[in-house]
């Protein structure tokens, strides 16, 4: 079964936005390749925790986004050192 996470697009940037986000339950991520510019997203921070426990995550996912759909890789997914939380991840588009 294919992952599939809605995300939205991150306006505001910097340490006290991300901070802002993760309160929230909100995890802030970028997507990049394939000759395109970087996009700066924001992702469930719920859903995509428990989309990263399953081992088909690594290989691939399709993230919804802007009224398209975008096949990605995690290629780096920054955790909290004690409780595991996701803080960051960065996806490259396939």
């Amino acid at each position: 079964m294919a992952i599939e996470l809605e995300a939205q697009e991150r306006t505001k940037f910097g340490r006290g936005a991300s901070r802002r986000l993760r309160r929230a339950e909100q995890v802030p991520a970028i997507i990049t390749g394939k000759g395109e510019s970087a996009v700066s997203i924001v992702l469930d921070g719920k859903k995509l925790f428990n989309a990263s426990q399953k081992a088909e995550f690594f290989e691939g996912l399709t993230l919804k986004y802007g009224g398209k759909s975008i096949k990605v890789k995690p290629v780096e997914v920054q955790r909290h050192p004690v409780n595991e939380q996701i803080l960051h991840v960065d996806f490259l588009r396939l």
